[in-house]
């Protein structure tokens, strides 16, 4: 649609020169029919006479409302009066609520009273706009009037929303079913509704200087949605711009930090239990084939390499410079580097803003920008590269070379990361530490990795997001190709912002990264297991076909658990057709059940799994199978495991290969045969029938946001 830009601008521009931080009622009238967004007939008033000569023109029924700048919540002020049905009781209306906005607050700048058309009664539901600091603008969605705040029941997207956006919004609140009718009420209009948000969206898009925005109520009839009362607050000082090289020149200097042909350690040591000496037996040791160069003013080789003692005085080109020197020698370093021209700076020194030293930091990015060299940390551990053999931390070294990309906030998490990888022996392509994120975060890594031949996968821990919108923007590109994966820290809200509005006070943080992951395909992680486990095990499994899952297993209590995991996890287990019942019913015993989970009971033999998998295979309607294995004598674990895994590469050879994961319960040797499948791309574990579940879930929450089915 239009949109009417000139008669916003004209109102907002009237707001701020009165010095106000909120639209009146018929401002924001004004607003809302410049932007298509339907609202009752309404006037103001200034006396009882007036209020009841507008209310004639409307017609009654009509509502009264206080228009005050000073009351931002009218019912809490006795400001709002329903149902008002002839022009005495509108008299005597606004004088009921004059008194009650004068003993709620005597000193008010009371405006008028604003008389609106009464709709008939309808489904209540909010929409708003808020103002992360992080994400910037955001759209709300979700169940109104009083229940908003009682159930709050409400979901973001970034703004603009698109119609497919709003759509999702609608259905993405647990009283989602409501709105399609329930006990014989008709549905709602969901394109009326689905334009209301549209146009929220793009209005606070159009003019940053609405800060936040509630209409609640909004009537959602079955015929249309009109929005019963509006509220706009505006914030005229201009926010921090943050600093975003383009998308080039970040490639630009993250391939030469990830994989430089040169290194430089600021600090390096030939003394142990220094970090720069560590450093130094990482690069040396690790195998890295480029050229190192120790930076120490009082040595002239440290382990066996000839030390210079300032980076200026290297005859060549530097990549990349480690710092392993206290917090407060690192501006004068780092002003050297600056001048040699080399990408980025490691920076493992603490001391910084984690310690409340926000000038330090500052001084340090500041030096960076001028001289264009990209900062990572500081305050980590440093990172790992391992197709170029690179360990540029004082930490353990990685040598396992895979396809799987990880990065961390934290030191500790980062050290899980390692210790996780070995034991599990999955191959990693990067382990980067991120730390205070003064410059280099989340959407520099995606950048890179995206385009990374070795990267097929990422994964992220991370308790922050400094620019959540560039982070959302190359997340939604990345997990088109990419699984991206993402544990986020500090679950619990932050608690109500200071704006007094509906909309601001139920958006707490982590709802807001909630629906902004979703929005952008990424893979949330609830705990820090979760994330290694997806990491490891989504990339091993191919995307499915189709939504139809299958349950096989040898224990019917484990088909139980599976089958609630499946719930858990948003996995949809397929209604089996009666002539694929039969064909299942063919391989188990009478006493076993078919329909899905397909129980072969405990007893039976290995050429009963085999069998019932082989169907499931070569059965098109089925997309994923879920095996549920119960260790006996009969079929021992590794009998099981090597038929499966047989089983599996015969399809795959002839180009049918569907997700398969598999729980095992048993004795101690079913973590044998766990690993045994695992390395053969069956993504399986023993002792618990949840974890294979939640990894076929979230590839399937990765193919879904991919377009893949």
């Amino acid at each position: 649609m239009t949109y009417d830009k000139a008669t916003v601008r004209a109102v907002l521009d009237k707001v701020k020169q009165s010095g106000r931080t909120a639209l009146n009622a018929p401002e924001s009238k004004r607003v809302c029919d410049a932007y298509g967004i339907p609202v009752p007939q309404e006037g103001l008033a200034t006396s009882a006479d007036e209020a009841a000569s507008l209310a004639e023109k409307l017609g009654f029924p009509v509502v009264l409302k206080i228009v005050s700048k000073d009351i931002l919540h009218k019912t809490d002020a006795g400001g709002v009066l329903v149902g008002l049905s002839s022009a005495e009781e509108v008299e005597q209306g606004y004088k009921t609520i004059l008194k009650n906005a004068r003993a709620y607050q005597p000193n008010a700048d009371i405006t008028g009273v604003q008389v609106q058309q009464m709709l008939s009664s309808a489904q209540e539901v909010i929409v708003g706009a808020v103002t992360d600091p992080s994400f910037g603008k955001l759209v709300a969605f979700g169940l109104g009037g009083v229940l908003v705040e009682v159930l709050k029941d409400i979901t973001f997207r970034l703004a603009p929303a698109t119609r497919e956006d709003a759509l999702s919004m609608l259905d993405g609140i647990a009283a989602a079913e409501i709105l399609r009718g329930v006990r014989g009420a008709e549905p709602v209009d969901r394109e009326a509704l689905a334009s209301i948000i549209e146009n929220v969206s793009r209005l606070v898009e159009d003019f940053p200087e609405i800060s936040e925005m509630d209409l609640n109520p909004v009537f959602a009839r079955p015929d249309g949605a009109t929005a019963v009362d509006v509220r706009i607050v505006v914030d005229f000082s201009p926010p921090k711009p943050i600093f975003r090289p383009t998308q080039d020149e970040i490639l630009t200097a993250m391939n030469r930090i990830m994989k430089p042909n040169s290194v430089a350690v600021i600090g390096a040591s030939g003394e142990e239990g220094k970090i720069g000496n560590s450093v130094m037996k990482n690069l040396i040791n690790g195998g890295y084939q480029g050229t190192i160069y120790p930076i120490n003013p009082k040595a002239d080789e440290i382990l066996g390499l000839k030390a210079y003692k300032s980076i200026k005085d290297i005859p060549g080109a530097v990549d990349i410079a480690v710092f392993a020197i206290p917090a407060k020698f690192v501006p004068a370093a780092l002003n050297e580097v600056g001048e040699k021209g080399v990408a980025g700076a490691v920076m493992i020194p603490s001391g910084f803003a984690e310690t409340g030293n926000e000038e330090l930091q500052q001084e340090m990015v500041e030096i960076a920008r001028k001289h264009n060299v990209r900062v990572m940390g500081p305050n980590i551990y440093g990172f790992y590269y391992t197709h170029k053999n690179l360990c540029a931390t004082f930490c353990t070294a990685y040598d396992v070379k895979g396809k799987v990309a990880l990065s961390s906030q934290s030191g500790g998490v980062g050290m899980s990361i390692i210790g996780f990888s070995r034991s599990t022996r999955m191959g990693v392509s990067a382990i980067v530490g991120l730390g205070n994120k003064s410059d280099i975060d989340e959407d520099d890594l995606l950048i890179f990795f995206e385009q990374d031949d070795n990267t097929q996968a990422v994964a992220m821990h991370l308790e922050d997001l400094k620019d959540g919108r560039a982070f959302a923007e190359a997340a939604k590109r990345v997990s088109k190709k990419k699984p991206v994966i993402v544990l986020k820290a500090g679950r619990t809200s932050l608690g109500a912002r200071a704006a007094a509005s509906h909309t601001g006070a139920l958006a707490g943080n982590d709802k807001i990264y909630e629906d902004v992951l979703r929005q952008s395909g990424v893979i949330r992680a609830r705990s820090l297991n979760d994330m290694l486990q997806f990491a490891r095990g989504v990339p091993a499994l191919p995307a499915p076909k189709g939504e139809n899952v299958v349950i096989i297993t040898g224990a019917g209590g484990s088909g139980v658990l599976l089958s609630d995991a499946c719930v858990d996890n948003g996995l949809q287990l397929m209604a089996m057709p009666q002539d694929l019942d039969a064909a299942f019913r063919k391989f188990i015993p009478p006493f076993g059940a078919a329909g899905n989970p397909v129980d072969i009971t405990g007893g039976e033999p290995p050429k009963t799994y085999q069998n019932t998998i082989r169907l499931g295979l070569e059965e098109e309607r089925i997309h994923s199978l879920i095996l549920g294995y119960w260790h006996t004598i009969v079929t021992p674990p590794m009998v099981f495991a090597k038929l499966v895994a047989e089983v599996v590469e015969e399809y795959r050879a002839k180009g049918i290969d569907k997700p398969v994961v598999a729980s095992l319960v048993g004795d101690v040797e079913v973590e044998q045969a766990s690993d045994y499948l695992y390395e053969r791309g069956i993504v399986a574990y023993p002792y618990t029938t949840e974890l294979p579940v939640a990894v076929l879930g979230a590839k399937y929450r990765w193919a879904r946001a991919a377009g893949l089915l």
